[in-house]
């Protein structure tokens, strides 16, 4: 456990999923105190569900961006030396008033102490491993993690819903398909680039994955889940076809394909030809991402993942009006933007 201050940098609240902090906590063998942000009042920086860990050596996530967090390591110290999980409370009703919330929110922050063996993050971990959704279930004292449809709270729980970590795979070796992998990576999507018959060397881009197979059976091979977003940025036809082939008929959560709109309805023409549904055709985001009027490799890389969020965002908190800008939405191919049915949970994994 950090005994020091926290660092005058946060880099630490840059990871929004705080699993692999727990993970790294847990390989010390130490235990560790996991901080979750239970009520909000007023508005604040950060939703219902945010977390932050604090272990031997590790600190990850952010509740407030400065007002609070070294409030919170201090009080974590203490739960890790008695063991007594604790809620704190910021802003109004809070015993400590000179430690006040600039954007004049009242949070309510639980804290546990969790042992590097216990069964519950075990399963959370094991869980992520294999992309199944969980729930974790605590009173800082008793604590379980099981799938959602088995969730049963009791008096003085919190609850905690994780989705498997959002996953991304580019199709495609231009600066564009390298922008959008690179970018997907450092917004924390598990990020593969597919390249058919590329180069041996992977690309320069940190924590993407690489691929050199034919783009269908890389991506039939990744696995298309209903976490996975595929962008195909190729600018080769049988490419793109390929893939759209693999993708569009998938579960996955968004499918996007970069290229001229004035080819899309040629190239639409060619995928139900081939026995694409039209619902699944109906799936596809095309042009891809949002209408951002920027066409330089980082700008489509933006577009494209903020679309992908939006969508992942709307999902997550049951909105149905993420439509796409005026601009785009007579898009040839009946091009939209939908969100998939409502997460009915108690906490979202916006954090």
């Amino acid at each position: 456990m950090m005994n020091e201050a926290l660092p005058e940098w946060p880099a630490f609240g840059l990871a929004d999923d705080v699993r692999p902090a727990l993970r790294a906590a847990a390989a010390t063998g130490k235990p560790l105190v996991l901080a979750t942000l239970t009520a909000l009042g007023g508005g604040g920086p950060r939703p219902v569900g945010t977390q932050m860990v604090f272990g031997h050596g590790v600190v990850s996530g952010y509740f407030s961006g400065g007002c609070v967090e070294s409030d919170v390591a201090a009080h974590a110290q203490a739960c890790l030396a008695d063991g007594a999980p604790r809620t704190l409370v910021y802003g109004e009703g809070s015993p400590w008033p000179d430690i006040q919330l600039l954007c004049g929110a009242r949070i309510e922050i639980f804290l546990e102490r969790v042992a590097a063996d216990d069964p519950a993050l075990a399963e959370l971990l094991a869980a992520q491993n294999g992309r199944r959704p969980c729930v974790w279930l605590s009173d800082g004292r008793v604590r379980r993690c099981v799938a959602p449809e088995a969730a049963q709270p009791w008096a003085g729980a919190i609850r905690r819903d994780h989705e498997p970590t959002p996953r991304l795979a580019v199709v495609g070796s231009d600066p564009a398909a390298l922008a959008i992998a690179g970018l997907g990576a450092q917004s924390g999507f598990e990020t593969t680039l597919i390249r058919p018959k590329g180069p041996e060397t992977p690309p320069p881009l940190a924590g993407v994955a690489y691929r050199r197979e034919e783009a269908g059976q890389a991506l039939a091979d990744l696995g298309l889940d209903p976490w996975t977003a595929v962008a195909v940025a190729s600018h080769d036809l049988v490419t793109d076809q390929s893939a759209l082939l693999a993708a569009l008929p998938s579960r996955a959560a968004y499918v996007g394909l970069l290229g001229a709109r004035a080819r899309l309805p040629e190239r639409l023409a060619k995928l139900r030809a081939l026995g694409v549904s039209e619902p699944a055709i109906g799936r596809l985001h095309a042009p891809i991402g949002l209408d951002i009027g920027g066409k330089a490799p980082w700008e489509v890389a933006v577009s494209v993942i903020g679309e992908i969020m939006a969508l992942r965002h709307a999902r997550l908190s049951g909105s149905t009006s993420t439509s796409p800008p005026a601009g785009t939405a007579a898009a040839p191919g009946g091009r939209r933007s939908s969100a998939s049915a409502p997460a009915k949970t108690l906490t979202s994994e916006e954090s």
